[in-house]
Parts: C-alpha cells; sequence; structure tokens
C-alpha cells in the first residue's frame, strides 16, 4: 500500500475514533435537578465555577439547573447552591474545612442531606451511602474550596451546648 493512502487510513482512523468518543460522551446523560431559590444569586455562580472535577474519587456529571453539582455514575453526590440558610437548630453540626455543615436528615438514612450554616445563600449536598455510596468525610473536604467563595457571616458558627452557656 502507498505511503499516502496509509497516511490517509492513519488520518481516517483517528477522526473517526474522535468522533465516537465524541458521541459516547454526548450519550452520557444530564442529571436533572430542580435548581435552588437563590440558585442566581451571583456568589453561587462562585461556587459553580470552583466546583472540583472529582468528589471521593467520583467524575463530576453535567447537570441541567443552574449552580448545581453532581459526581458519579451512577450519581452518589448532589450540590445545590441557593438554598434558605438556615437559623440555629440542635440538629448535629460539624466543622470540615472551615464550613460548618448541619446534618438535616437521620444520621441511618441511605442519603444524608447536610445544608451549610452561616452563608448566604446555602448549599445543600447530599451523599449517598450504603453500597455504591461515598462517606462524608471523602465528600465535604472536596467541597471546602467551592463553598468557601460564599463568606462566612459573622457571629453564625456551628456551637455545641457547652459553647452557648
Amino acid at each position: 500500500m502507498p505511503a499516502r493512502c496509509t497516511r490517509r487510513f492513519r488520518l481516517a482512523a483517528i477522526v473517526g475514533t474522535c468522533a465516537c468518543t465524541l458521541l459516547l460522551a454526548a450519550c452520557a446523560p444530564t442529571v436533572a435537578l430542580d435548581a435552588a431559590p437563590d440558585a442566581n444569586s451571583p456568589r453561587c455562580a462562585d461556587v459553580t465555577v470552583h466546583l472540583p472535577d472529582s468528589v471521593a474519587g467520583k467524575a463530576k456529571r453535567e447537570t441541567d439547573a443552574q449552580a448545581t453539582g453532581a459526581w458519579g455514575d451512577p450519581v452518589v453526590v448532589l450540590l445545590r447552591c441557593g438554598v434558605p440558610p438556615i437559623g440555629p437548630t440542635t440538629k448535629p453540626c460539624i466543622t470540615v474545612n472551615g464550613i460548618d455543615w448541619v446534618l438535616e436528615n437521620d444520621p441511618a438514612a441511605s442519603a444524608l442531606r447536610y445544608i451549610t450554616f452561616g452563608r448566604v445563600p446555602a448549599t445543600e449536598v447530599v451523599i449517598q451511602h450504603g453500597k455504591g455510596g461515598v462517606a462524608d468525610s471523602a465528600v465535604l473536604p472536596d467541597l471546602a474550596d467551592a463553598i468557601g467563595a460564599i463568606p462566612q457571616q459573622r457571629h453564625e458558627k456551628c456551637r455545641g451546648v457547652s459553647d452557648v452557656t
């Protein structure tokens, strides 16, 4: 086979491979989410542009709503910026890498829902546990830099009962 034909064949093979890769990537479904009430906040835009490419070792997915994020296939972490901030609560509150999080549901649930505390607007993260899920300790640190784009409100920090007395 002449060298010119071999080059054309290789070029066609490379172009074909790239086209197939792009088509297969386009077939990965977009994660459908509802935008939070304050998703159009400029602060949520800051969070969105700082979201990591992976969380707990799971790749970022495309979403169809403003100020959202999703990771894993199947999805094991969901994020929505712009949820209403919560006030003082007796629910468990933890601080991870400078970000205060309130656990909104039963710790034994298969999916845990955390909301930032002391940041306006607030950000919600849902973490899938159990088979195929991930640990909170692997997720929340990975999101800290992005969430940190929303400043902590003065005097609004996680506090224990001993801090209040």
